[in-house]
């Protein structure tokens, strides 16, 4: 029976705007020592961690339209495409938040779909992120919908700036509304193992997280990282 190892479900976190080089080669080093399954960076970090980890399992997440989600499509697609061709392997897309609440729901499954399109031909995986404590439960579903339409990889709870982070009541009806071959990722305030636990148990699969140590040595982070 293969062992449980909770590190490979941790996308070890460092996406603060004051994160220097120094944070982002201490976060590389962790991610290789703990075995977390990647590091989730700003763009402009991406080139340094793709040299720092092109020896190792270690993947590299970088983030689209962060975090507000407001940027037109030609903008995330050219973000997409340099954090692409600068080393990343997965990449967390905010969705337009207002376009949704807007019901132009031909706008987010474009959106969606033209990142989708480029990353895959890179083999390089797509997360979309919903902001869920902005919307309710019927927009929610609706965006998984879209998401599952336009062959996102996953879907993804939280930025982790707004104001809330990732639940268990979405993360379970996300995964509700998802198709077989789409995964979930549960980010935001997942600060100790117990809660860690429960988002797996629900079935989320990746965990965002700047507390992997912590989650890892079963441990509580009090500080007030996401």
């Amino acid at each position: 029976m293969k062992t449980f190892n909770i590190a490979q479900y941790i996308d070890h976190t460092l996406l603060k705007p004051e994160a220097n080089e120094l944070q982002i080669k201490k976060l590389c080093q962790e991610a290789i020592d703990y075995g977390f399954f990647s590091v989730c960076i700003n763009p402009c970090f991406v080139p340094l961690a793709s040299f720092l980890l092109k020896k190792t399992s270690v993947k590299i997440c970088s983030v689209i339209g962060f975090p507000l989600g407001a940027n037109t499509l030609e903008v995330k697609k050219f973000e997409a495409i340099d954090a692409i061709k600068n080393g990343a392997d997965e990449l967390d897309m905010v969705i337009n938040v207002g376009a949704l609440k807007n019901r132009e729901y031909d706008l987010i499954e474009k959106e969606i779909s033209e990142i989708v399109k480029l990353s895959h031909t890179e083999s390089v995986l797509v997360k979309v992120i919903f902001e869920i404590c902005l919307l309710n439960d019927e927009e929610i579903a609706i965006a998984c919908k879209l998401c599952a339409k336009a062959g996102a990889d996953f879907v993804k709870t939280s930025t982790g700036f707004s104001n809330g982070g990732a639940t268990l009541h979405c993360v379970e009806l996300m995964k509700n509304n998802i198709n077989q071959n789409m995964q979930v990722k549960a980010s935001g305030g997942i600060k100790d193992l117990s809660s860690a636990l429960e988002y797996i148990k629900l079935g989320a699969t990746r965990l965002g997280t700047s507390s992997g140590i912590a989650i890892v040595n079963g441990n509580q982070d009090k500080s007030d990282n996401y």
